[in-house]
């Protein structure tokens, strides 16, 4: 793993342009800003093309010989298939609208990480051999074909985009960039080239049903640890329920809020939350999964991998679904769902048992955000909340990319965070809602190896927190998705020291006042409340 500079050396970054032209300037394979190579067992687990032992660093990648054809085939298939992916081939002007939003070309100052050219390193090839002009014109019209060198140089920058959609936002044609990624990715994955921080989630959420290969004991295991810190810290007996058939909802999170924390802490505000509401609920351990790596490999992989969550849904004869944090989990559901599986006529359009508000932005989906549920139940008066027992924290939030630009949650998370805290700040408007900054980790690149690319990618979001952080002694950074979760954590240890992270719903634990509960002396991770620990020290 080659050594991170420190931020010093880090944030020096040149955006002088090179002095040869891209196209004659071959990629370079940089230490910590590539990810190791999949592992072919992850491959075979899913029947996916090619499986071998590869190194990204190789010169020989081990590529079957036909290779051209096979990604070409490919390329010819989805322009086919997806009219709008053809229409971004061909309507972008290079206007450079978009050169400046990603956080990659602001961390790294990479000119093939401005989002028009790294779309163009694929236009470049779709002119070559779909264009009556590349064909006829070849270099003069931007055309150039597929050679290992222009293989190479797709891979390392396809895996140099958080599929964010940042860019987006700002394209004056609506060139969706990210969705390019997505394509061309898929065209890499045809090769056998992906990742192994991507592919081994999603091996895993295909045989167990969770991106981290847990078993249902396991499940079963981690969620009853969770209930005796509850007990220990409140006092009360939290009982959940596993697989059980005819309750009123499902509940589904991100695997990584039963393993990891602060995701642990958050799924803990949940079960508070929920046994708070005497809430008509269960887990399932056979599809304890939001999250859907498939996303990153392929449309049908991503499709496959979806289905778990709604046979199950089925199969327990619940009403509706209620969903965790997660960012990704929400762009596939409220993006994809209806396209790939059709309407979920077997299942209920959702109403709070709470409140009685009737979601019905979720008829087709059936799905509530939990932010969205919080929200509602706060609005109307249903929790007795103390927000003075977060007054150790000064807050901020970030805008997940999947769950804001992907899903328009933007106000709800807010409105939970002012209840249940005192010290609230937002971070400066153009990084933040629609315009947020990525986490720099997110579609698969959250390894280990690849952390100064991390790290890079991090850099704008990481800015904007130190700014709030400078101004307003902000001590903690709130988000809505298991990834952000994990990936924010070293980022704020690297750029902003003393910035800690966490999801919504740890507050929301920490602030709810549960009917019987115990005098409280510690926070949900264990931590002595600031108050409790000056009368003590009296």
């Amino acid at each position: 793993m080659a050594k991170l500079p420190t931020p010093d050396e880090l944030s020096k970054i040149n955006y002088k342009p090179p002095e040869k032209r891209w196209v004659n300037t071959p990629a370079e394979f940089k230490d910590g800003f590539w990810c190791f190579g999949t592992r072919p067992k992850y491959l075979q687990a899913v029947d996916m093309p090619n499986p071998r032992e590869w190194k990204p660093i190789e010169d020989d990648w081990k590529l079957p010989e036909n290779w051209k054809e096979i990604f070409l085939e490919g390329f010819a298939e989805r322009l086919k298939k997806y009219r709008s992916f053809r229409l971004f081939m061909d309507i972008c002007v290079r206007c450079g609208a978009c050169a400046d939003k990603c956080h990659f070309f602001l961390g790294t100052g990479d000119p093939k990480n401005m989002p028009v050219l790294r779309a163009e390193l694929l236009r470049s090839v779709y002119r070559n051999y779909f264009t009556t002009s590349g064909k006829l014109l070849g270099k003069l019209a931007g055309a150039r074909e597929i050679t290992f060198d222009v293989l190479r140089e797709l891979w390392y920058y396809a895996f140099q985009c958080t599929e964010c959609r940042r860019c987006s936002v700002f394209c004056p044609y609506g060139i969706d960039t990210a969705e390019i990624t997505i394509i061309c990715r898929e065209l890499l994955n045809l090769l056998g080239l992906n990742t192994d921080w991507t592919m081994g989630p999603v091996a895993n959420c295909y045989r167990t049903g969770n991106h981290l290969g847990l078993e249902p004991h396991t499940i079963k295991s981690i969620i009853e640890s969770m209930v005796e810190d509850i007990e220990t810290i409140t006092g009360i007996k939290i009982e959940p329920t596993f697989n059980r058939k005819g309750a009123e909802i499902l509940f589904i999170t991100p695997s990584g809020d039963l393993f990891g924390d602060p995701g642990t802490y958050t799924c803990m505000g949940y079960m508070m939350l929920f046994h708070e509401l005497g809430l008509n609920y269960t887990w399932s351990t056979l599809a304890a999964e939001g999250g859907n790596f498939g996303l990153f490999t392929s449309n049908e992989m991503a499709k496959k991998l979806a289905y778990k969550i709604y046979a199950e849904a089925k199969r327990l004869k619940v009403k509706w679904i209620l969903g965790g944090e997660c960012g990704h989990m929400w762009r596939v559901w409220n993006q994809y769902l209806e396209t790939w599986h059709g309407p979920t006529d077997f299942l209920e359009t959702p109403v709070s048992p709470i409140t009685g508000t009737k979601f019905d932005y979720t008829s087709s989906l059936k799905a509530v955000h939990i932010a969205e549920f919080t929200a509602d139940l706060i609005k109307h008066g249903k929790l007795n909340l103390n927000p003075s027992r977060n007054d150790y924290l000064k807050v901020t939030f970030h805008d997940s990319c999947n769950t804001a630009r992907g899903m328009g949650i933007f106000e709800e998370p807010r409105h939970i965070i002012r209840n249940v805290c005192n010290h609230f700040y937002e971070m400066p408007e153009n990084t933040i809602r629609e315009q947020t900054f990525c986490c720099g980790s997110g579609s698969g690149l959250n390894a280990g190896e690849n952390m100064e690319l991390r790290m890079r990618g991090g850099f704008p979001r990481a800015n904007a927190v130190k700014h709030v952080h400078k101004h307003y002694g902000i001590n903690m950074l709130a988000n809505i998705c298991a990834i952000d979760r994990a990936a924010l954590k070293p980022l704020m240890d690297y750029w902003v020291p003393g910035v800690e992270v966490c999801g919504v719903h740890e507050l929301v634990g920490n602030a709810l006042v549960m009917k019987g509960e115990k005098e409280r002396t510690t926070t949900l991770r264990s931590e002595p409340l600031p108050e409790k620990e000056a009368k003590e020290n009296v």
